[in-house]
């Protein structure tokens, strides 16, 4: 019997992941980063493809996601949005390209839209100053996606890439900050290292869907970063990580046997040659 689920037809909007939410169905994301992945991903039957600026790390090699510019999101984005053809696409808006003005937020969001066929943004932040762009891309029709807990962005604020809202003062930050990105009209909301406790109480309280990634199982939807799940970010073990596959050990042994093949004369053989 197929462990292959079956591919629900319907294209994911903001209407069905809030119609998923009310109706107690979990969202399935993940993260991709070019037009192979996307469109195996896709085909899995995920709801949301991510375009995370996490390829700042799991491709560029960056040590943040702090280097990642505009112009890369741009280029991941176009490639994914080619690979897909259910799931909704959204594309994070890197570190400096929402932080100025509405104005500028409003600008870098709608290269993001027309220049990949995206159908959202997702930026880091719920606090006063955050929720002003989410209110003028929201105005502008642009669907926003926030996140709160462990931003990465603000990973040298934060002290490090440290579990929040462990203290009461910080958990009632969350939460205000999750329910300020609702009232602004974000769609969604990522919860990132949030103990579970708070992390169902905040999904809860909201008519929007929650997103965890290390914020426990009754948040409305999960994502992980897909070279992580995959193992092919082998030496990246958190708690909340589970590897559904050990890729990085089937392409080294793939590779491997590729060296070895060439070298012997064994590849290319008859059947690999052109008359």
């Amino acid at each position: 019997m197929s462990s292959t689920p079956a591919r629900p037809e319907r294209r994911v909007t903001v209407r069905r992941l809030l119609e998923m939410k009310v109706a107690g169905e979990k969202i399935a994301v993940l993260t991709a980063y070019d037009v192979l992945f996307a469109r195996l991903v896709d085909e899995a039957g995920m709801d949301i493809v991510l375009v995370g600026d996490s390829a700042g790390q799991v491709v560029a090699g960056h040590d943040s996601t702090l280097p990642v510019t505009l112009e890369d999101m741009i280029y991941h984005g176009r490639a994914v949005r080619r690979g897909v053809r259910r799931a909704m696409v959204v594309v994070d808006m890197p570190f400096m390209t929402f932080q100025v003005s509405p104005e500028e937020t409003l600008r870098n969001a709608g290269r993001l839209l027309k220049e990949t066929g995206a159908e959202a943004v997702k930026l880091e932040g719920g606090d006063e100053h955050a929720v002003l762009h989410v209110r003028a891309l929201v105005r502008a029709g642009i669907p926003v996606m926030g996140h709160v807990g462990l931003t990465p962005q603000s990973v040298h604020a934060l002290g490090g890439y440290r579990v929040q809202g462990r203290e009461t003062e910080a958990a009632d930050r969350l939460r205000e900050d999750a329910a300020r990105l609702e009232a602004a009209g974000a769609f969604s909301v990522v919860l990132e290292l949030v103990p579970g406790p708070l992390a169902g109480v905040i999904s809860r309280s909201l008519a929007i869907p929650t997103i965890g990634i290390g914020a426990g199982p009754e948040t409305d939807g999960q994502v992980l970063v897909l070279p992580d799940m995959l193992g092919l970010n082998e030496g990246f073990q958190p708690r909340f990580l589970r590897r559904f596959g050990e890729l990085g050990a089937a392409a080294r042994k793939a590779l491997a046997d590729y060296a070895v093949a060439v070298r012997s004369g064994q590849y290319p053989g008859p059947e690999h040659t052109v008359e």
